[in-house]
């Protein structure tokens, strides 16, 4: 669908999150989404201020959507599963995988997460840390009713650890590619049941 069919706001984010991907943030130019996303620079500083107020916002809107869901299927697996890890971990790998497989912009937004790792954009690291990190926390309380004892530095370590491992998973940067015969859908439900069964087994590990 051309970007024409969407709302100006939209068209704005669209571009934006396709040249973040495609150059990084600090190579793009606001002038660059203006054009691709055919409107002017009022209509960008009407509707996001700043430039980085619009990397807030492309994150925003697909980091909104994946946390409610990831949310849910917390307090869904607390409440059917409780005391087991691997419904906890499904919880937290599931919805990412799923978005990442989205054929409207997941991928170009995998690698716009890949640049945030690669640039270092404290603003965006702050931003990420005020709106979502209430997610992390809870996901970690979780995980260490599951596994008590390991220590909160250890359990972050780890959660750090699975986050790495799960968006190197989203990218499907890996050795194991989808085979002939097999669904995108398929092949992602592989992945994040192999990711879970790794995960957890990293959570169970002696801490020692």
């Amino acid at each position: 669908m051309s970007l024409q069919h969407f709302s100006t706001k939209d068209r704005i984010l669209h571009a934006a999150e396709e040249l973040f991907a495609q150059q990084g943030f600090a190579s793009t130019s606001l002038r660059q989404v203006t054009s691709r996303a055919d409107v002017n620079i009022a209509a960008v500083n009407y509707h996001f201020g700043s430039k980085d107020n619009l990397v807030n916002e492309v994150f925003r809107r697909r980091m909104d959507e994946m946390s409610a869901q990831r949310l849910e299927a917390l307090k869904a697996a607390t409440r059917n599963a409780p005391g087991q890890l691997e419904p906890v971990l499904a919880a937290f790998v599931e919805p990412a995988l799923a978005m990442a497989q989205d054929r409207h912009g997941g991928g170009a937004f995998i690698r716009v997460i890949a640049r945030a790792y690669a640039e270092s954009n404290e603003g965006l690291r702050k931003f990420l840390s005020e709106q979502y990190g209430h997610v992390l926390r809870e996901f970690a309380k979780a995980i260490d009713a599951c596994v008590p004892g390991l220590g909160k530095e250890e359990l972050y370590r780890r959660l750090d650890f699975l986050s790495g491992a799960l968006t190197y998973a989203m990218a499907d940067f890996g050795l194991i590619k989808r085979p002939s015969g097999v669904s995108d859908s398929q092949h992602r439900q592989r992945a994040a049941a192999a990711l879970i069964r790794f995960a957890a087994a990293g959570f169970k590990a002696d801490a020692s």
